[in-house]
C-alpha cells in the first residue's frame, strides 16, 4: 500500500512480544492473531524487510514455541524470563546481535502497522549530523490517556516518562510516547546496562535511556508518528479496531489505482491482494490470501475470491465462490452460485449457474451448463475432468472423474458421463422417456378417494 524505501545499511530490528495477552482470553499468542490475513508480527517483519535489514530478534515470554513457528528462519528468538519491563526485554536480544554495530530498531509485535517510510524516517533522524543518542517515535492522539510523555523543545527531548511518574503539567504535554525507538547498537546496551528499576512499577523501562543519555550530555530526537500507525492491540475489539484501519486504507489505495468499489465500506481484503486498475468490484466482496485480478474485470456482489487468478475482461458473481487454484481465463464468465477449485476456466468459457467445477480443465469458449458439477473425489482421491474447447455441458449434468469431454462435444441435460465422450459428439447418458396415459389422472382420484376415506 505504500511505497518501498531505500534499504538501510546495517540495520538490525528486536521485536519486543513477550507479553502475556491474557486480554485477548486465545490459546493463540496475541502476536499471531491476524489482520488482512497476516498475522500482527509478520506484518511487523514484512515492513522491516522492506528496509533489507540484516537481523531480526524476536523476544518472547509465554507462548514461545509458537512465535517461534511462525518466524521460522527469517529471525532469532530470545526469551525474556521473568519479565521486568521493556529495558530488560530488549537487553535480552542483544545476545543475538553479538558482533553487530549497526542501527536498532525496537518495535512491538502487537503494534503492527508501522510502515517501512516510517522507519526509515527514524533510521534518517539517528544519522542526522546532529547524531542523537535515540531517536523515538512519538504520536499526539486526541486523548493522550494513561501514555507516556515526551517532553520536548521543537524535535529534541528534554526528559521521558511513564505515566505514573509524571506530574500534572508533564501530564499535560500532548505528545506521547510509541516505545518505538531507533539507537545504534554500540549506544543501546551500554544505556541499558545503567538502567535502574527505581520507579513506581519497579520495572525497566527503556525509556530511561533517553534520561540517561541527557544526563550524559547527550541529546535524543523525536519523529512524529499519525496515531493510527502505533496504535496497539491488546484485546478482540482493538483488534477489529486495528482491522477496520487497515481495510480502510486498502479501500482507498486501491481506488486511488484505479479500480471502482461500488460500495467501498462492505469490501475486505487481504494483504496480498492484487486488483488491476479498471477493476469493478460490486458490494460485499471478500478477497482471500492470493487473489490476483487482471484489468476490466468486473466482480459482482456477494463473491468470494481466493487463491485465484482472473485474467482480464472476466465477469464473476454475484454469489460466486473462487477458491485456491482456479484460474478463470479472459473474457470467462463465473456466475451466481458457481463454485471453481483448482480448475483452469479457458478463455471466454461459460460457467452461468449453480454449477461446481473442481480439478478440472475447461477450454476455451466451452459453456457449462446450470447445475453441472464435477465428481472430483472418490472419498480417497481427486481425478481430474477435462473438457475441449467449444463443448457444451447441458444442465444438471454430473461428469465422473476422470473423464474427459472432447472439443465441440455436446452432453445432453442430465447425464452422468463415467466415459469419455469424442470430440464434436453427442452424449446422452440417461434413460429413455416413456409415458403412461391416465396414470397421473387415475392417480389423483385414488389418493382424493382414499384421504376422503381417512376423514370420515
Amino acid at each position: 500500500m505504500t511505497n518501498t524505501p531505500p534499504p538501510v545499511a546495517a540495520l538490525a530490528a528486536i521485536i519486543l512480544a513477550a507479553g502475556k495477552g491474557t486480554r485477548m482470553k486465545s490459546a493463540t499468542h496475541k502476536v499471531l492473531h491476524p489482520i488482512a490475513g497476516r498475522p500482527m508480527l509478520l506484518h511487523l517483519m514484512a515492513a522491516v524487510a522492506k528496509l533489507g535489514a540484516a537481523q531480526t530478534v524476536v523476544v518472547v515470554g509465554d507462548k514461545g514455541e509458537q512465535v517461534r513457528g511462525a518466524v521460522g528462519a527469517h529471525a532469532a528468538i530470545a526469551v525474556q524470563e521473568p519479565q521486568l519491563g521493556t529495558g530488560h526485554a530488549v537487553q535480552q536480544g542483544q545476545a543475538a546481535l553479538t558482533g553487530f554495530d549497526g542501527d536498532v530498531l525496537i518495535l512491538y509485535g502487537d503494534v503492527p502497522l508501522v510502515r517501512a517510510e516510517t522507519m526509515h524516517a527514524m533510521i534518517a533522524r539517528l544519522n542526522a549530523p546532529d547524531a542523537p543518542a535515540v531517536v523515538v517515535l512519538a504520536f499526539s492522539p486526541e486523548d493522550p490517556l494513561h501514555y507516556g510523555r515526551v517532553i520536548c523543545d521543537g524535535d529534541r527531548i528534554t526528559k521521558m516518562v511513564e505515566y505514573k511518574d509524571a506530574t500534572e503539567t508533564e501530564r499535560a504535554c500532548a505528545t506521547c510516547n510509541s516505545g518505538l525507538m531507533a539507537v545504534k547498537a554500540r549506544d543501546l546496551f551500554a544505556l541499558l546496562a545503567r538502567v535502574t528499576d527505581d520507579n513506581a512499577a519497579k520495572e525497566f523501562y527503556l525509556v530511561d535511556i533517553v534520561n540517561i543519555a541527557n544526563a550524559d550530555g547527550r541529546h535524543s530526537a523525536v519523529v512524529i508518528a499519525e496515531e493510527w500507525e502505533v496504535a496497539g492491540v491488546n484485546s478482540r475489539a482493538e483488534l477489529a479496531a486495528l482491522e477496520a484501519v487497515w481495510q480502510g486504507r486498502r479501500r482507498a489505495q486501491a481506488m486511488a489505482d484505479g479500480v471502482t468499489l461500488i460500495a467501498p465500506e462492505t469490501v475486505w481484503f487481504t494483504h496480498d491482494t492484487q486488483l488491476s486498475r479498471d477493476v469493478t468490484v460490486g458490494s460485499n466482496v471478500v478477497f482471500g490470501p492470493g487473489s490476483v485480478v487482471h484489468e476490466n474485470v468486473v466482480i459482482h456482489s456477494f463473491s468470494h475470491l481466493q487463491g485465484c487468478v482472473v485474467e482480464a475482461g472476466a465477469e464473476i458473481g454475484p454469489y460466486a465462490r473462487l477458491r485456491p487454484g482456479a484460474q478463470i481465463g479472459e473474457g470467462a464468465k463465473v456466475g451466481n452460485f458457481v463454485e471453481i477449485k483448482k480448475a483452469v476456466l479457458g478463455r471466454g468459457a461459460k460457467a452461468n449457474h449453480l454449477s461446481y467445477i473442481g480439478d478440472a480443465t475447461v477450454g476455451a469458449g466451452a459453456n457449462i451448463g446450470a447445475g453441472t458439477i464435477t465428481c472430483n473425489y472418490d472419498g480417497f482421491f481427486k481425478y481430474e475432468t477435462v473438457i475441449g474447447a467449444g463443448a457444451f455441458i447441458g444442465s444438471n449434468s454430473a461428469l465422473v472423474a476422470p473423464v474427459t469431454v472432447g472439443a465441440g462435444a455436446i452432453v445432453g441435460a442430465g447425464s452422468v458421463v463415467t466415459q469419455d465422450v469424442s470430440a464434436d459428439a453427442l452424449a446422452l447418458v440417461r434413460p429413455a422417456q416413456t409415458e403412461k396415459a391416465g396414470w397421473a389422472k387415475r392417480f389423483r382420484e385414488m389418493m382424493t378417494a382414499r384421504k376422503a376415506a381417512k376423514k370420515s
